[in-house]
């Protein structure tokens, strides 16, 4: 990785790329520090680490920071990550968007906005309902339409501005600019994290405690990275052979490839998605005081990830049991609109290709989704193992991070993503000096 950036910084397109995207990231993190205009917000992030606890720190940590804070960007990416994954979704379910989907570059850019105008709305939802909440609990300077109106369109106009400055990443950085902006956000709070853990196991202690418990920590997050960097980059390969054809006087055909089935084929979503689902129960419970006593208090304590894995309580830790079968569903849920088997197997058949010791048709239909299913299941398993780590350390030994299985997946994931498209530009630039000489 360090050897491809060494190689990146020595070419003069690639090296204003990289100094472009630093001086974006620069600019989104700035704003997540500007506080907004008529919002008290220490007092609201009082209101958000008393009530919500761990709750919300999958979204603290998408938004580096800034939504504990209430910055300008403290909607930050969270609106076009939720948009971007229910326009995929309906392009399964509505035809239209299937065919844009299925429409090339043209499609492409039809779909992506859409995806801004479903951004936009969800910022002005979402920021609509906190002015609101915040209003009636006395956080805003003053409450009323005017304070409203200020708090919804700063937000909402952060949230529009960092989709703005991520494209532009996108057309003139390097990498994916949403992703990139999600990682960065995640990795600043990584030294909080990393200081609190100091804090609360090795500060004022004697040095063999130090030791161990320095020790054991590295191990963790070291174990942790490599289980994820695996799971990322594990796939069973399908192979396939192409039968020989006469195609004018020639004959062509005949080689060999291969159908790459990556284990983790959903990637970070079916985390992201259970998180969510679990979460929303406890937001909204939290901003609009709805009374937690009696069972549905029982049921909340079980749906906070804070909860569970406590050794002194595990009664609660049934809320795990939801987490771990949601995970696994939203793992073949996903799978299944983002790969058809039957789609596969009739374009194979129609190249006249077919998987050795399988029929063409039917046969091979059955057979991909046999693997797929197979397949699925040890990436549902190694993402549980990967998520469950943080949750239970934080439950045990109350060992609380916001870089938790989640961030670590979508930080191994951007990276490489990024790695490999920076080598690509360098080898499109070699062949291109190749050619010209």
């Amino acid at each position: 990785m360090f050897q491809t950036l060494r190689n990146a910084f020595k070419i003069k397109e690639l090296r204003q790329k990289l100094l472009y995207t630093f001086l974006m990231l620069i600019v989104i993190r700035v704003g997540c520090q500007l506080a907004s205009p008529m919002i008290n917000s220490e007092a609201i992030k009082q209101f958000l680490n008393s009530s919500l606890g761990d709750s919300f720190s999958l979204l603290n940590s998408f938004t580096g920071g800034s939504f504990e804070q209430m910055s300008i960007f403290a909607l930050n990416v969270s609106p076009y990550i939720t948009a971007s994954i229910i326009i995929q979704l309906l392009t399964i379910a509505i035809p239209a968007l299937e065919e844009m989907h299925k429409d090339g570059e043209d499609g492409r850019k039809k779909i992506n906005k859409i995806t801004r105008f479903v951004t936009v709305a969800l910022a002005m939802g979402e920021s609509l309902g906190l002015a609101i909440t915040f209003g009636r609990k006395g956080y805003l300077e003053s409450y009323g339409f005017l304070s409203v109106l200020t708090v919804v369109a700063t937000l909402t106009a952060g949230s529009a501005l960092v989709m703005w400055l991520g494209e532009r990443i996108t057309e003139k950085g390097v990498g994916n600019g949403i992703s990139i902006i999600l990682l960065i956000n995640i990795l600043s709070r990584i030294p909080g994290d990393l200081y609190g853990l100091y804090e609360k196991f090795m500060k004022n202690k004697e040095i063999g405690t130090v030791v161990i418990a320095g020790a054991i920590i590295l191990a963790v997050i070291v174990a942790t990275t490599v289980l994820v960097v695996l799971l990322q980059d594990a796939e069973r390969r399908i192979p396939v052979q192409y039968a020989k054809k006469m195609q004018g006087r020639k004959m062509v055909g005949g080689q060999s490839s291969h159908i790459p089935l990556k284990v983790n084929t959903a990637g970070v979503i079916p985390v992201i998605f259970a998180s969510s689902l679990l979460q929303f129960p406890l937001v909204i419970t939290q901003l609009f005081s709805v009374k937690t006593t009696g069972f549905w208090g029982a049921v909340m304590k079980s749906l906070n990830s804070g909860n569970w894995c406590n050794l002194d309580d595990l009664k609660y830790s049934v809320g795990l049991l939801v987490y771990i079968f949601l995970v696994v569903f939203f793992a073949y849920f996903y799978t299944s609109i983002t790969f058809n088997p039957l789609e596969v197997a009739d374009n194979m058949k129609k190249q006249g290709g077919f998987i050795p010791g399988i029929r063409p048709g039917k046969p091979t239909t059955e057979y991909l989704t046999k693997m797929l299913n197979y397949i699925i299941f040890i990436g549902a398993v190694g993402l549980i193992i990967v998520a469950i780590i943080p949750i239970f350390f934080n439950g045990a030994f109350k060992a609380s991070v916001t870089f938790g299985g989640t961030s670590l997946i979508i930080i191994v994931g951007v990276i490489l993503e990024t790695i490999k498209q920076i080598e690509s530009k360098m080898l499109v630039r070699n062949y291109k000096g190749f050619l010209n000489d």
